[in-house]
């Protein structure tokens, strides 16, 4: 039985990327379904597929995920073989805190730097809370580069979890030229390289909608 996605606009929506990308990577076949968010009838077909009224959702016959931590949490355990945790238990619980962290917080990033594909590289004005969350993030890249770089490119050597999760962020520093050491700036780089990223940005960027408060 064949899984269904469903998402928002590739342009703007960080949190559909994060399963689509665990998909995508790992080669798992899905149907998706674009819906357009911020129009008048984006509530009411969202609704028919999530009564929480969000993206994204994941269907895989009579189960119905939601919440993209939880999708890649069910997907993890649906396709053992993606290994969406590291191995090891102090690794595991570290990844999962790393993506909690991510999953929760840095609201100021956000809010003044919103996923675009369309956006022309380059600096803004942020306030200090904004570059506080993107100095965390930047802590965090290289430390996790720094303990695992012989393992791999990826936060943990190979593909996990984490990495569906940061990903949208990756886009952010990009787009947003934020700061970030030789380890984090190697690490953006390998998340904007992998070919189903590639595919995405793309993707957004052929988009037609236009949402103007993620516009700046």
């Amino acid at each position: 039985m064949s899984l269904t996605l469903v998402i928002g606009n590739k342009n703007y929506s960080s949190w559909s990327l994060r399963p689509w990308l665990y998909l995508k990577h790992h080669g798992i076949a899905f149907d998706e379904v674009r819906i357009p968010l911020y129009r008048e009838d984006s509530p009411g077909r969202i609704a028919a597929y999530n009564p929480a009224g969000k993206v994204p959702v994941l269907i895989d016959g009579e189960v119905t995920v939601w919440d993209s931590l939880a999708i890649l949490e069910y997907l993890a355990e649906r396709f053992p073989e993606t290994g969406g945790w590291p191995q090891a238990l102090a690794d595991r619980a570290r990844a999962r805190s790393i993506a909690a962290e991510m999953h929760s917080g840095f609201q100021a990033l956000r809010e003044h730097c919103g996923m675009n594909c369309r956006r022309a590289p380059g600096p803004k004005t942020l306030p200090e809370a904004a570059l506080k969350d993107a100095a965390r993030i930047n802590r965090i890249w290289e430390d996790n580069r720094s303990r695992w770089a012989a393992a791999g490119p990826w936060l943990f050597g190979r593909f996990t979890i984490v990495d569906a999760v940061y990903a949208p962020v990756a886009l952010r520093f990009r787009t947003y030229a934020l700061d970030a050491g030789p380890a984090a700036k190697a690490y953006v780089d390998t998340v904007l390289s992998d070919p189903s990223v590639v595919e995405w940005i793309e993707a957004g960027k052929r988009e037609a909608e236009i949402i103007p408060a993620f516009e700046d």
